[in-house]
């Protein structure tokens, strides 16, 4: 069997979900996610998932930090934090100021991370579900590197980039009915009898 660790860029997947519209499946399991897309002669060892905590609106803020204590009830998964911090912008042609939210850190995690699992012999197969063209040079590293190991891009629905998936052994877009069936229950009990709960405008 195929030793395999996926790698999830958070925020990559979230908004390639939004741009189809999909938001009936941001309650996703991320692991069991990463478990459906495995072949008959893989074994998916750990799921690794790289997000930020967003500021504001404060509806936003809790819909997230909800989904994140459900995925924090999940076996065989880590979550890595970056940065969201906000950047001042102003438009060239009226002067108006305004901030655009940035996400920071999680290319540098999601590098740091494969490249520390390959080193210490942890995989065969790493699966990045990404499309973010940043990821080229970590993926080129570990085939440079480590030739016995693979690195298998999925692409979000809606995201693709030629460049990452020319880099990787092989590459595919993660379909709809794999997603479909890779959700969490509505309700979760945590360890303290607390239940979480699917947002309602994600259902």
């Amino acid at each position: 069997m195929e030793r395999v660790i996926a790698y999830v860029d958070g925020f990559n997947l979230y908004f390639g979900l939004k741009s189809k519209g999909w938001n009936r499946y941001y309650w996703l399991n991320i692991h069991l996610l990463a478990q459906n897309l495995m072949k008959p002669n893989q074994s998916l060892l750990l799921t690794k998932y790289f997000t930020a905590r967003i500021a504001g609106p404060s509806d936003k803020e809790e819909r997230q930090s909800t989904y994140i204590e459900a995925l924090e009830t999940l076996s065989d998964f880590q979550i890595f934090h970056g940065k969201y911090q906000l950047n001042p912008r102003q438009c060239s042609h009226c002067g108006f100021r305004d901030e655009v939210p940035n996400e920071k850190m999680t290319d540098v995690n999601v590098a740091v991370e494969i490249l520390k699992d390959a080193y210490k012999d942890k995989f065969d197969v790493a699966l990045l579900m990404s499309a973010d063209g940043d990821l080229v040079p970590p993926v080129k590293t570990v085939r440079e590197l480590f030739p016995e190991k693979r690195v298998v891009i999925a692409c979000p629905p809606g995201r693709y980039s030629v460049d990452l998936a020319n880099s990787a052994d092989e590459s595919f877009v993660i379909g709809r009915a794999k997603i479909a069936k890779s959700l969490l229950p509505e309700e979760i009990e945590k360890e303290d009898g607390y239940i979480l709960r699917c947002p309602p405008s994600w259902r």
